[in-house]
């Protein structure tokens, strides 16, 4: 059963929200969102549907990473995963510090798009990880080349770190605080 973990308001866009990831009945949506050619830097381009079942399986019996699947007025968006960086993704290449969390997420593919929906989503993902008293930093490893989400991560308060060589990809470390993220949307209606 999947259960609500966050509810936000955008003063634009309305009701955003997440909850957790069904992998049987959500796999077949998330298949469509990351093998689809704007999801290239999700590095899951070639998965068939057996594959992406058995990532978000992974994902979900894993003890330190999590996945979300996110609702705009109450139909499927995006994707959004948690994860314990020192645990999962950066372990070794970089300072972990207590209260770090690493985040991916992931806008479903769309032929109309909206003004503003992509920095919606992320402002949603960073007051749902903030809104956890226990969470210091916020955390991201996107791939160096992918400028559209740097731009976002800077947008909503992320300090860029340096580049950092991941197995599967160059990526630019970036980090976020808490006071950062709220100084950053104040403007968008950013609570915690």
């Amino acid at each position: 059963m999947s259960a609500t973990v966050h509810i936000r308001t955008d003063p634009v866009l309305g009701e955003f929200a997440l909850r957790t990831l069904d992998v049987a009945a959500d796999a077949p949506l998330l298949h469509g969102w990351v093998t689809h050619p704007k999801a290239a830097f999700w590095l899951m381009q070639d998965a068939d549907l057996a594959a992406v079942v058995q990532e978000y399986q992974r994902i979900a019996a894993h003890p330190h990473h999590d996945a979300f699947l996110g609702l705009w007025r109450g139909e499927p968006a995006f994707l959004a995963e948690r994860y314990d960086p020192a645990q999962v993704e950066l372990v070794g290449l970089y300072d972990a510090q207590p209260g770090d969390v690493g985040m991916h997420f992931l806008c479903a593919p769309t032929e109309t798009p909206v003004h503003g929906f992509t920095r919606a989503v992320i402002t949603t993902v960073m007051s749902w990880l903030f809104a956890d008293p226990d969470t210091v930093r916020v955390v991201v490893e996107p791939d160096v080349r992918n400028t559209a989400v740097h731009a976002l991560n800077a947008a909503v308060g992320f300090e860029v770190i340096g580049p950092i060589t991941k197995p599967e990809k160059q990526a630019l470390l970036s980090i976020c605080t808490r006071e950062r993220f709220l100084a950053a949307t104040r403007d968008q209606g950013a609570t915690l």
